[in-house]
């Protein structure tokens, strides 16, 4: 084979076998996803933040899946960490607080919410914490979608910094994920006219507007269309999701997104 050939044959198994190589390295942020040698890989090139999505599996009226709050932080956890670009997002903490069973309060008392004590909870979360910080990562970030467990969160943050004072590891929970979700979000709806006895609190216009704009086949579209008004006795709590759109949600996507990716900068960039 002349000389000129066999470079540019040389040339070409290498550039197919390297291609063939780095194809199998997915590109995505999610732990699920990763072998254990490439996260290890994606530790060493800095990517050394890690969001912990916290979902719930809770009932949210008769239109909504129970999964809402997993479904759409999964989203949401994704988006912000390929904004951030150093950051890997852990898989969806689904179990949370959600009541007493004996006898059923609050979620509850609807079919399918499932529950653990607060205790559980946040030790859960503090060893799922423990165990990035081991594996190099150096900033565990919780991201709460649902707002009975905030307070378990702060406390959870709290003991983890506590103990890992002096080790260059920090837990954050940045309170404008939670905020940009429930009180911000709203704020934008009254701006487009909306009254609050449509937005609501649990399960209205706002919470199923923002799942339409990231998981659509989780909201009962024609049911919802021509149902009569829901109330507390089915699961909805100071509102009316009927007029709920993917085009409402999305200004609050956007706003999460783009308030948490601002505080998680501001929060270890000096780190």
């Amino acid at each position: 084979m002349h000389p000129t050939l066999r470079k540019a044959f040389v040339s070409f198994i290498f550039l197919t076998a390297s291609h063939a190589v780095f194809a199998q390295t997915p590109k995505t942020v999610f732990l699920d996803d990763l072998t254990w040698t490439e996260l290890r890989e994606e530790v060493q090139a800095g990517k050394t933040t890690m969001l912990v999505p916290i979902g719930g599996t809770e009932q949210s009226g008769p239109y909504v899946a129970l999964g809402k709050h997993n479904a759409r932080v999964k989203v949401l956890s994704q988006r912000i960490a390929e904004e951030l670009g150093n950051a890997l997002v852990a898989p969806v903490i689904a179990y949370v607080p959600e009541g007493g069973y004996a006898p059923p309060t609050s979620h509850m008392r609807f079919p399918g919410t499932t529950t653990v004590p607060d205790d559980v909870f946040e030790k859960t979360l503090e060893s799922v914490a423990n165990s990035f910080r081991v594996h190099g990562f150096r900033n565990i970030v919780f991201l709460g979608d649902h707002g009975g467990y905030q307070n378990d969160i702060r406390r959870a943050v709290g003991q983890l910094n506590k103990a890992w004072a002096g080790s260059g590891a920090r837990a954050f929970d940045p309170p404008e994920y939670y905020g940009a979700s429930s009180d911000g979000y709203a704020q934008i709806l009254r701006q487009r006219g909306y009254r609050d006895d449509e937005i609501g609190t649990h399960a209205g216009l706002a919470d199923t507007s923002l799942l339409l704009a990231v998981a659509p086949q989780m909201v009962r579209q024609s049911q919802l269309k021509n149902a009569p008004k829901p109330g507390p006795a089915d699961g909805v709590y100071g509102g009316d999701p009927r007029r709920s759109t993917a085009g409402l949600g999305e200004p609050g996507i956007e706003a999460i997104v783009s308030k948490t990716v601002n505080a998680i900068r501001k929060d270890t960039v000096s780190r």
